[in-house]
């Protein structure tokens, strides 16, 4: 049975090799000092989808006071369509709700049709905004 529970400290090696294997875009901040750095800034961020004792799925929610965001949403290949990243989501909404979010806000690669159509399905509206960064590494 999948449940979902706050990524710990003692998550980090494990969730970065499922996000390997869960073929998610990579990011620069892919690595144990950053991971662990969030969970020591906000504890209750990283939600994890367990099957017993491996990790099937991840969502990391974030608040600012201001706007919510959802990164690096993630299922394993061997547990798609099981409407996991459905129950990630519902408790992120969740969780933001709690912390007194109103709007919320995330990023979707271009290319990733499926994943437009997932989104778009949950009731989130695409924007034509440009997406802007800077990596400082």
């Amino acid at each position: 049975m999948v449940t979902i529970r706050t990524g710990l400290i003692g998550d980090v090696a494990t969730v970065l090799l499922f996000w390997k294997t869960a073929t998610t875009e990579p990011s620069t901040t892919d690595d144990a000092a950053s991971l662990g750095a969030l969970i020591a800034h906000a504890p209750e961020s990283l939600l994890l989808a367990v099957d017993g004792n491996e990790i099937v799925g991840s969502v990391i929610v974030g608040w600012d006071g201001w706007r919510a965001t959802m990164y690096r949403l993630a299922v394993a290949p061997s547990h798609r369509r099981r409407r996991i990243a459905s129950a990630l989501i519902a408790e992120a909404e969740r969780r933001l709700a709690t912390w007194g979010a109103r709007r919320l806000h995330m990023i979707v690669a271009s290319d990733q049709g499926e994943a437009q159509t997932f989104w778009t399905a949950l009731g989130y509206e695409p924007t034509d905004q440009l997406r802007f960064v800077k990596s400082f590494a």
